[in-house]
């Protein structure tokens, strides 16, 4: 172990002094800031006016002035304004209309909870979440008008729910109907699994770099004087700790540079979102993630005599990170869905795919998360083994590049 952690502080100091990896560095968070800008920055003159939303609503509890007062002490750009109109009359409204919603405030917010929330189609993307900041005067509502019986009490502890449903569908909605509408994956899923999502891509877009490094080495030719001093397994899991290291470097400086810039483009609490006890279990999956493609690039880097000379198979080792893009359409319209759960299962596309799922889930199959663990621990307990007999052979082998066969017997020897 010794041994192990001197190669991954050899391999943290010596990209940590190269120019490249420091450029890279803080080139990619500038680069993500410039595409998050870019949007508005071809959006003309247009934009000030924009970003005020324009709240209709229609109130038949008598709480305007108080839902007033409220939206303005948030700080939301909303221009309010009372409305007679009733659900039946506001598609025409809503298609001839921009950034603007209608809020329907009747007995149904008293008795079920539900508040129906219209908006057009170019409404602000976070409005069906700062429209929250009014259940509590609904509730203080609830309370004048049920008392505090019991049975009222549990009525109000179900809480306020917006509910968007979409304009073209106001004739077929019922009451009924409405309470089983959903107002879309929480947050609190959302900016987690996308945190945990850019982490796994930062470590493991750092951890290809093993795949150059091994190569590197072999053509330099220093790997003999590498080996004399310590095991393969040894220089292969230096590595790994190494490039690991490297890719949370990465994502800090990454993660400092576009958080403030993220907070301040969309505007609500990210923070409040993003430190859940749920993180914890994304994080997880992203670093068996890492180590299973890390072991991935290590092996197969060491059976390269030269990265500008790799084969089709090489290539093709390089894809596997990017196989749950595959499954981003199946798993966004249907993520408990056949092949949402196939892609859980298969270890390649297990880490991308189950923080996809968990990031829209509600609520989350635990079975199904304990089977995808298990699959990526035992896949990377076995690949880790593949990859040290790989590397034991291919780290020393020069000339050439071995074919899928030689490799097999590598495996099988």
């Amino acid at each position: 172990m010794r041994n192990t952690m001197k190669v991954a502080k050899w391999e943290i100091k010596r990209n940590l002094k190269n120019k490249t990896f420091i450029i890279g560095l803080f080139l990619t968070p500038v680069l993500i800031i410039g595409f998050m800008l870019l949007g508005s920055l071809l959006g003309g003159s247009d934009d000030e006016e924009s970003t005020f939303t324009r709240v209709l609503i229609n109130d038949q509890l008598d709480i305007y002035p108080v839902l007033e007062e409220t939206a303005e002490q948030s700080g939301f750009d909303w221009d309010m304004h009372l409305t007679d109109l009733n659900e039946s009359e506001i598609v025409n409204q809503l298609e001839n209309s921009e950034n603007t919603a209608f809020i329907f405030l009747d007995e149904r917010a008293l008795n079920e909870g539900i508040v129906p929330v219209y908006t057009s189609d170019d409404i602000y993307p976070f409005f069906i979440n700062q429209v929250q900041v009014l259940e509590s005067p609904l509730q203080a509502k609830q309370m004048e008008e049920l008392g505090l019986t019991d049975e009222k009490l549990a009525v109000i502890s179900r809480g306020i729910m917006f509910d968007e449903p979409a304009a073209d569908d106001v004739a077929a909605i019922d009451p009924a109907a409405e309470s089983m509408m959903d107002a879309g994956p929480p947050l609190d899923r959302m900016v987690p699994g996308a945190f945990a999502g850019f982490i796994m891509l930062s470590i493991v877009f750092t951890g290809m770099a093993i795949f150059q490094s091994a190569s590197q080495e072999k053509k330099d030719k220093i790997a003999e004087i590498i080996l004399s001093s310590l095991t393969p397994a040894e220089l292969m899991q230096g590595k790994i700790i190494g490039y690991f290291v490297l890719g949370i470097i990465q994502s800090v400086v990454s993660i400092v540079i576009v958080m403030p810039v993220l907070i301040w483009r969309i505007d609500m609490p990210v923070l409040e979102y993003l430190f859940v006890p749920e993180l914890a279990l994304l994080l997880a999956i992203a670093i068996l993630g890492f180590l299973l493609f890390a072991s991935l690039f290590v092996g197969i880097g060491a059976t390269m005599a030269d990265i500008s000379t790799a084969g089709n198979f090489q290539g093709m080792v390089m894809m596997l990170p990017f196989l749950p893009f595959v499954f981003i359409g199946p798993v966004f319209s249907d993520p408990s869905g056949l092949m949402a759960q196939i892609g859980t299962y298969i270890p390649f596309t297990a880490p991308g795919v189950l923080i996809m799922r968990l990031a829209v889930l509600e609520e989350w199959p635990w079975m199904e998360i304990a089977i995808s663990l298990a699959i990526l621990v035992v896949s990377v307990w076995i690949f880790m083994k593949l990859a040290g007999k790989i590397f034991k052979v291919g780290i020393l082998m020069y000339g050439k590049n071995a074919t899928p066969g030689e490799i097999w017997k590598w495996i099988r020897a």
